[in-house]
C-alpha cells in the first residue's frame, strides 16, 4: 500500500511539473549590444598659443593660434560619470608642438622655408638664426617666443542626434608606452542624474585559441553617416608580458586577422573594446596597427583603472538595458519594447536602445513574438485536465488496491475466530406471564443457563419461575434475579 501510494504521487508531480510552462530564459551569448551604447569616439588636439618678440628693427608682437590634432581613436565608458578607458597614443602627443609652433610663426612671419616638422633647424642668416634659436624651447631671459600649449581631448558619445560639440575630458592616468591603456575623466559632470550608459569588464581574457570576439568602435566622428562599426576576430596563440599583445588569428586561415584588425586601428578603432563571446563583456583594447593588430588584456586595463583609482561600476540605465535586451534576444519583443522605452527616458538619444526599441515595436505580436505566441496557445488550449484526470485515477486504484489487500489479509483471522453464543434471554415456564425484569446495579458472575424441568417425582425441588434458577428450601426469593419465590 505505502509502495503504490509513493508510486502514485511521483508520478502525479512528474506530471504537473511537465504540464507547467518553462519561464526561465538564459542570458544569449556574443551580445555586442551591451558595450556599444557605452562606445565613444575620441579626437585629441595639441592647441599652441604662441607670440613671437620680433625686435629686427621695430618691435613687434606677432601672435599665433595653431591646433594640431594627434590622436584619433576609440573609448569605452566604464562609469555612469564619465570615466573613460581608451590608449596613451590617442591622448597624449608624443611630438615637440611647441618646436613645431615656432618653425611655423617663424617661417610664416619671415617669409623663410623652415621644414614643418617638431626639429629644431637652423637658417643661413646668422640675425634670423639667431632669433629662431631662442624662440625654441625651453623659455630664457632671450627668448624670441612666448610659448603655450595644451592638450584639448574631446569625446563624442553614440546618441542620436549625434553631438556636435562633445564634451572635453582631461587625461588622469596613462601606462608608459603608447598602445598603454589610458584613463579620461569628464572635465565636468555629464548632464544628467544617471549618467552614461557604462561597458562591463570582463574577469580574465579566453585561455583557448581561436575564442571568438567582436570588436566595436568608430571610423569617424558619430553622425547621421557614421555609426559604430562591429568587426569579429578571433584569438591568437601568445600574449605574454612584452610581445606588445596578444594577436589575432582566424582558425580557419581564411582570413589574416591581423592586418584586418591593424587596418581598422589606423582608420580610427585604435583603443576599441574587444567583446568576448560568452557573455559579451570587454575582454581588452584593440592596439597596433598596419599589419600588426593585437589586444591588450582586460588586467592591464584594471591596474591602470586602479592606479587612477577609479572602480568600474554600472548604473541605472545598464540594469534597465540589460533587462530589455535579455527578453529582446529571446524574442519576448512585447515585454522588450516597454524596457526599451524607459532606456530611453534614462537616456535620450542611446541609439542602440533606439534602434532595438523600433525593431521590437515592429515585431510585437507578430509571428516572431513568442510572448503573443505564448498567450496565444494558453487562451486557444487552456492547461489540459487529463494529467490531472490520470493522476487522481492512479491514487484511486492505488487506495483500493490497498484496501483490498488489507482485506485479504484480515479474512484468515476473521474465519478462524469461533461464533460468539447468542445472548441469553430470560425464560418462561408455560402458561407464565412476562414480567418486568428488574436486575441489580452490582455485576454478577456469568452462570451457564440451563433449562430445567420439574417433574412430580421431586416436589422438594423448587425453581424459579422466572429465570429457572434452583432455589432452595428456605429461599424466599430468587438469588440470581431477585424474583420471588412461588411458596
Amino acid at each position: 500500500m505505502a509502495r503504490l501510494t509513493a508510486l502514485a504521487g511521483g508520478i502525479a508531480v512528474v506530471l504537473a511539473v511537465t504540464a507547467v510552462p518553462v519561464m526561465a530564459h538564459e542570458h544569449p551569448s556574443g551580445i555586442t549590444d551591451l558595450v556599444t551604447p557605452a562606445v565613444v569616439r575620441v579626437e585629441a588636439v595639441s592647441h599652441v598659443e604662441i607670440t613671437l618678440l620680433d625686435h629686427i628693427g621695430v618691435l613687434r608682437h606677432v601672435e599665433r593660434s595653431y591646433d594640431f590634432p594627434f590622436g584619433a581613436g576609440t573609448g569605452t565608458v566604464v562609469s555612469p560619470d564619465g570615466t573613460i578607458v581608451t590608449l596613451r597614443r590617442v591622448v597624449d602627443n608624443p611630438d615637440d608642438v611647441a618646436v613645431l609652433a615656432a618653425n611655423k610663426i617663424f617661417a610664416e612671419h619671415h617669409d623663410v622655408k623652415i621644414p614643418q616638422d617638431d626639429e629644431k633647424h637652423g637658417l643661413s642668416d646668422d640675425l634670423l638664426d639667431r632669433h629662431l634659436r631662442d624662440c625654441y624651447p625651453p623659455k630664457s631671459d632671450t627668448a624670441t617666443c612666448i610659448i603655450d600649449v595644451t592638450t584639448e581631448i574631446t569625446v563624442f558619445p553614440n546618441v542620436s542626434p549625434p553631438s556636435e560639440d562633445g564634451f572635453e575630458v582631461k587625461l588622469v592616468e596613462a601606462g608608459p608606452d603608447p598602445d598603454s591603456p589610458a584613463v579620461l575623466a569628464p572635465v565636468t559632470p555629464v548632464v544628467g542624474s544617471v549618467g552614461m550608459p557604462t561597458a562591463p569588464l570582463a574577469d580574465k581574457v579566453p585561455d583557448q585559441e581561436g575564442s571568438p570576439t567582436s570588436v566595436a568602435g568608430f571610423l569617424g566622428r558619430p553622425g547621421p553617416e557614421v555609426g559604430h562599426t562591429v568587426e569579429i576576430a578571433h584569438l591568437g596563440k601568445g600574449g605574454a608580458a612584452g610581445d606588445g599583445g596578444r594577436p589575432f588569428a582566424d582558425p580557419e586561415e581564411k582570413v589574416d586577422e591581423q592586418v584586418k584588425m591593424g587596418g581598422l586601428a589606423d582608420k580610427g578603432m585604435a583603443g576599441a573594446p574587444v567583446i568576448g563571446d560568452k557573455d559579451g563583456h570587454v575582454i581588452g583594447l584593440l592596439v597596433g596597427g598596419g599589419k600588426d593588430g593585437r589586444m591588450i588584456g582586460v588586467r592591464e586595463i584594471t591596474a591602470v583603472l586602479a592606479e587612477a583609482k577609479v572602480v568600474p561600476r554600472r548604473g541605472a540605465i545598464d540594469t534597465a538595458f540589460e533587462a530589455a535586451l535579455t527578453r529582446y534576444h529571446t524574442k519576448y519583443y512585447t515585454e522588450a519594447a516597454p524596457g526599451f522605452q524607459r532606456v530611453l527616458e534614462l537616456y535620450p538619444g542611446n541609439v542602440v536602445a533606439a534602434e532595438l526599441l523600433k525593431t521590437s515595436l515592429a515585431k510585437r505580436g507578430g509571428p516572431e513574438d513568442q510572448g503573443t505566441r505564448k498567450a496565444a496557445s494558453t487562451a486557444a488550449a487552456p492547461t489540459p485536465l487529463w494529467p490531472f484526470l490520470v493522476a487522481a485515477g492512479i491514487l484511486f486504484l492505488a487506495a483500493g488496491g490497498g484496501a483490498y489487500l488489507l482485506w485479504r489479509r484480515r479474512a484468515p483471522d476473521l474465519e478462524a475466530a469461533p461464533p460468539e453464543p447468542p445472548a441469553a434471554g430470560p425464560a418462561f415456564d408455560d402458561g407464565a406471564n412476562q414480567t418486568v425484569v428488574v436486575r441489580r446495579s452490582q455485576s454478577f458472575p456469568v452462570v451457564p443457563q440451563q433449562q430445567q424441568v420439574m417433574t412430580a417425582s421431586d416436589p422438594a425441588i423448587k425453581y424459579c419461575t422466572s429465570c429457572g434458577m434452583r432455589l432452595g428450601p428456605a429461599h424466599r426469593f430468587c438469588g440470581y434475579c431477585g424474583h420471588p419465590s412461588e411458596t
